[in-house]
């Protein structure tokens, strides 16, 4: 008989999950179960703010299972992965995809989190909102072509919505030199891409200068992160690192750096 990295029999009934890069996760029948962390608990209370306030864009929880696993909805559709298929290209995605974040950021504005909650990464000033922390093709489940939801918030914490924006807008436009196994935009139709997502989300002007020098920064904390986590020895980031994801994500800096203007221009 098989058994799970923890020891556990494998259940027939359970259906791996695939494209999650750092997380094990099964579907089993309705729902969805995903290892537990210490910030396990704020973001189901974060989920369940969401769906109070009508927010029906995230999965809701269902508490914690036998095997210590989080419990949450499987939310139907399809989780697009690189190459991006054709849909998550079109601008009826990037305007999809804004007003959805920009939902969800107006949903946690009336949540409060408890002061014992421990979140994936610390808080960020201005904490704004409870940024979902990373919003990407991978992370967002499409219907008939259309973004509909986001999945994955373990790695949600209080911070500027700017914050979200800017991985977001690298994520989709995308603001990259290299691609991930996609043709790259040249760099006038990246720029009129991320009009279409700024438009979308409704940022003001003072946000829309910031940007570039926003996803510079995140970027940057996301490179510091893969390599902390490698060196407390985290395999998944290992990987990434030995991958050279880190190194795109440099490039896509000086890129970003580089275009700097003729963004802002757009």
């Amino acid at each position: 008989m098989n058994t799970s990295a923890e020891g556990f029999p494998d259940d027939p009934l359970e259906e791996k999950l695939t494209g999650g890069g750092v997380n094990q996760v099964v579907k089993v029948g309705t729902t969805v179960r995903r290892p537990t962390g210490p910030w396990t608990p704020a973001v189901h209370a974060l989920l369940d703010h969401l769906h109070a306030a009508g927010f029906g864009g995230a999965p809701r929880a269902h508490g914690i299972d036998e095997r210590n696993r989080e419990i949450l909805d499987h939310l139907p559709g399809a989780v697009a992965h690189y190459p991006l298929p054709a849909y998550a290209w079109t601008d009826a995605t990037l305007l999809g995809v804004a007003r959805l974040l920009r939902d969800y950021h107006d949903a946690t504005t009336g949540f409060e989190p408890s002061g014992d909650h421990t979140w994936y990464f610390p808080a960020r000033e201005p904490a704004e909102v409870i940024c979902h922390g990373d919003v990407a093709p991978y992370n967002c489940v499409f219907r008939d072509g259309r973004p509909v939801a986001f999945i994955d918030f373990d790695t949600a914490h209080p911070g500027p919505r700017l914050w979200d924006v800017a991985y977001a807008a690298y994520r989709f436009v995308p603001l990259t030199a290299v691609g991930n196994g996609e043709a790259v935009a040249p760099v006038p139709e990246q720029a009129r891409r991320l009009r279409v997502f700024c438009d979308g989300y409704g940022l003001d002007d003072s946000d829309r200068e910031a940007l570039p020098a926003m996803v510079r920064t995140r970027l940057d904390d996301l490179v510091t992160h893969m390599h902390d986590r490698a060196a407390a020895g985290d395999p998944a980031f290992a990987g990434h690192i030995a991958a050279g994801h880190d190194t795109l994500y440099l490039t896509d800096v000086a890129h970003v750096d580089r275009h700097a203007d003729r963004l802002l221009a757009g």
